[in-house]
């Protein structure tokens, strides 16, 4: 029903303006949102467990832990372009990221049958390939819904309802765990059935989005994208911060060691994040859209380089420790997230939405992917301290280079 009354919204939105925080915001983005809702508990219940599922349980090192963690970020790289370009030239949106969301939900299943480190990274792989494949699609129907100057809004709602199921999957994760010792393959069970549910919800609710009021050609060459200088720029800024963005997988692995925490509650972690992410990403959006994208974007990394420095106080332990490098991380992901895809849509034309969005998504994800592998790499060789001090000074100095060149060089428009 609610479904049904934000679709006459949408409808009726383009005519006159609504009243409220989510004025603006059209059906196809609260629809999107509650999709994503859905799968992010399905992904987050297996993310959770994982990281000390495979270092302490399996014995996984450092090093090949960030090569997994960089596997995760940049196996979906050349989907996403390939996935963007037919979405663009088909205008079949819905079905490519349809077609992400059903792969993904596959694979939560081919979890309950692989046993070894490997196999459990192939299949991770495959799951990250169809979030690759339908991020682009999915932020582009969001983009395409809406005008400009709402972006962020947007960006900022679907975020939300995003990370409310980014909070739900660990705390479901651990009540499975609780009853269940050992119980990963429930985990994994469970996980898959609200996946499915995902993809029905993707189906029966999600619209295609509606064809520019003035058409542009079905197949646009690529080339376009590149006489775009602000798309050029948000590239190389997102790549450079993302070679030195520290994983938030590494952030908890960090903070389990600090306060030796018993492994059933490891889960909890990102749900903290979750909670701060969720709380944040709508006025995020909305100070992105009022205040300019570029400093909210930068200012999102500032505060990652404060969760690292709350990591390296010495001493610093105990709930103070967990509460501020949680908050810090949450209110990260909301001033970054949606205030990319926001900034980058409102640049785009209609007819390359999707492929421009990967484009972007990709460079961001093989910079994470290289990010990932160097940090597992610091790590295994100088300890977990000077390797979080190298990312946190390595993402100071991206920061202060695009702070003073940016206005010339790589920024985000606002």
């Amino acid at each position: 029903m609610y479904l049904s009354t934000s679709r006459a919204a949408d409808i009726a939105g383009r005519t006159s303006p609504a009243r409220g925080p989510l004025r603006a915001v059209p059906g196809t983005v609260i629809a999107l949102g509650l999709v994503s809702l859905v799968t992010d508990v399905s992904a987050e219940m297996v993310t959770a467990v994982l990281p000390l599922y495979l270092v302490a349980g399996l014995g996984m090192s450092p090093l090949a832990f960030g090569a997994l963690d960089g596997l995760h970020q940049g196996a979906t790289a050349l989907l996403r372009i390939v996935g963007g370009r037919v979405a663009d030239r088909t205008r079949r949106r819905k079905l490519v990221a349809g077609t992400g969301y059903a792969l993904s939900a596959a694979c939560k299943a081919a979890l309950l049958v692989v046993a070894t480190p490997w196999s459990v990274a192939a299949v991770l792989a495959a799951d990250r390939a169809g979030k690759g494949l339908r991020t682009a699609p999915r932020d582009a129907l969001i983009s395409l819904s809406c005008p400009p100057q709402d972006q962020g809004r947007a960006f900022g709602v679907h975020r939300a309802l995003d990370t409310a199921g980014a909070l739900l999957g660990p705390l479901a994760a651990f009540g499975v765990l609780w009853v269940v010792v050992d119980g990963y393959d429930t985990v994994f069970t469970v996980s898959c059935c609200v996946a499915v549910l995902g993809v029905a919800l993707l189906a029966l609710f999600v619209r295609e989005a509606p064809a520019p009021a003035v058409p542009g050609p079905a197949r646009a060459p690529v080339r376009t994208l590149v006489r775009i200088p602000e798309l050029r720029r948000l590239c190389l800024t997102s790549a450079a911060l993302g070679l030195f963005t520290v994983g938030d997988a590494f952030l908890y692995l960090l903070l389990q060691r600090r306060l030796d925490l018993p492994a059933a509650y490891f889960p909890l972690l990102p749900v903290g994040t979750a909670a701060v992410f969720l709380l944040a990403a709508v006025p995020a959006g909305r100070f992105a859209d009022r205040l300019g994208r570029r400093r909210v974007f930068l200012g999102g990394h500032v505060l990652l380089v404060g969760a690292c420095l709350l990591l390296l106080v010495p001493g610093a332990a105990g709930p103070p420790l967990v509460v501020g490098v949680l908050t810090l991380l949450g209110l990260f992901y909301a001033a970054t997230d949606g205030v990319l895809m926001a900034a980058a849509g409102s640049v785009l034309p209609a007819e390359l939405r999707t492929t421009g969005l990967a484009v972007l998504q990709t460079a961001q994800a093989l910079a994470r992917f290289a990010g990932s592998v160097l940090f597992g790499a610091a790590w295994t060789l100088w300890g977990p301290g000077p390797a979080l001090a190298a990312g946190a000074g390595g993402l100071l100095l991206s920061l202060a280079v695009i702070a003073v060149f940016g206005r010339r060089g790589p920024h985000v428009p606002s």
